[in-house]
């Protein structure tokens, strides 16, 4: 509403009634900001000092600044200055002290992003998960089993072989209904499972993943490890979120992405697939942007216009489910023509 002609009358801060010969929505103002308005509402009053400005010095004050990354979930490792008060992050900014590559290539600094950079928030989330949660159907359904038969190898195999009982867990998926459990009781079910596993069906039915070595070298080797000499399947952690294409690692067991990211700016044909760098790759996407600097051609195949399709050259829009049948096709010509047919 711009009624500049109003006879409305709007309360202002201290309780004064005004006529709100402004617009109304400017009228308004005067109250939400505890104010004092013009007669024609147009501008407002506010009283103050440098007291308003102490939340301010006290959120970017620090006591020193230490090193360090995000390594959770992400293989980035981008290098990080962190601000600390009283023992607590306050902020961080980027690290700009990476060695040179030379002449011939992009430096790799700045490195970063903005989930780094508002990383200290989740630091400190109430909603951040600091505890083992088991889905309530199943734990109820375990407690009950093993205070019945004694032994929480045969409970677990009470719940998980009964179609039933299997069935009720496993819909629950994706609904919530998670319980905080102790860790003893977590590992105890995690224990359970692997022993019945392997009993059951084998070693080679048990399929696991441990986290990132960016994350931590030591959890990785651990988890790595273990699941190697029990006969199990050691998956990529790249099956699970899918930050690098993950064929490289399924196919040949390496846990990152080869060559090196900054490699990427000596290739005069790129093809990016199963990655939208820009977006999972935040820190090392402009080796791919400069290199359309020097020539180089890109394609992209993506069912959608992703990040990083507005760099393609070429983009093949393949629907969804078919990049299978895609990669095929292009082996077959490669081998074909080239191998077979040309040799």
């Amino acid at each position: 509403m711009t009624n500049l002609d109003s006879d409305m009358t709007f309360p202002t801060y201290g309780g004064e009634v005004k006529p709100a010969t402004g617009a109304t929505l400017f009228a308004l103002g005067s109250w939400l900001r505890r104010g004092k308005a013009s007669a024609d509402a147009r501008q407002l009053f506010l009283e103050g000092g440098r007291d308003g400005d102490s939340f301010y010095r006290d959120r970017w004050s620090y006591d020193k600044i230490v090193r360090s990354t995000h390594g959770v979930n992400c293989t980035g490792s981008c290098s990080w200055k962190i601000y600390v008060k009283d023992g607590v992050i306050t902020w961080e900014t980027q690290q700009t002290d990476y060695p040179s590559t030379g002449a011939d290539m992009p430096e790799y600094e700045p490195r970063g992003c903005p989930r780094g950079a508002a990383f200290s928030w989740y630091e400190y989330s109430p909603t951040r998960i600091k505890y083992p949660y088991v889905r309530g159907v199943l734990l109820d359904m375990f407690r009950e089993a093993k205070k019945r038969l004694g032994d929480p190898v045969d409970a677990w195999a009470a719940v998980v072989e009964d179609p039933e009982k299997a069935r009720a867990y496993k819909s629950q998926r994706g609904r919530g209904g998670m319980v905080r459990v102790s860790w003893e009781e977590a590992m105890e079910i995690v224990a359970s499972a692997y022993v019945h596993t392997i009993k059951q069906y084998g070693p080679d039915r048990i399929a696991g993943f441990s986290v990132i070595p960016a994350m931590s070298m030591i959890s990785y080797g651990a988890g790595a490890r273990f699941h190697e000499l029990i006969g199990a399947t050691m998956l990529s952690f790249y099956d699970w979120y899918a930050d690098l294409p993950p064929a490289s690692p399924q196919v040949f067991g390496d846990q990152t992405d080869v060559p090196e990211a900054g490699d990427w700016f000596n290739s005069q044909y790129l093809i990016m697939w199963g990655t939208n760098l820009p977006l999972t790759r935040t820190p090392d996407a402009h080796f791919m942007a400069e290199a359309r600097y020097h020539g180089q051609k890109v394609v992209v195949v993506s069912p959608d216009f992703a990040d990083n399709t507005k760099f393609a050259d070429d983009w093949l829009r393949v629907q969804p489910g078919t990049d299978g049948a895609l990669a095929q096709a292009m082996g077959h010509v490669i081998l074909k023509e080239f191998h077979v047919g040309k040799r």
